[in-house]
């Protein structure tokens, strides 16, 4: 695969303000319930190991 150069006069870097305390505030806790929220679909789902026996 090749280097893909820019165009001129398009610039791909993106510079994103950074946050505010509230704004960090409000993503952290939203992490926190979403990982919350995703540990306990996991553990739903996941049914118990059987060994099987060799055959004899």
């Amino acid at each position: 695969m090749g280097h893909i150069a820019e165009p001129k006069g398009v610039d791909f870097l993106i510079e994103s303000p950074p946050l505010t305390d509230k704004e960090r505030k409000e993503l952290s806790e939203f992490i926190k319930k979403r990982k919350t929220e995703l540990g306990k679909e996991s553990v739903q789902k996941r049914r118990p190991r059987t060994k099987e026996k060799p055959k004899t």
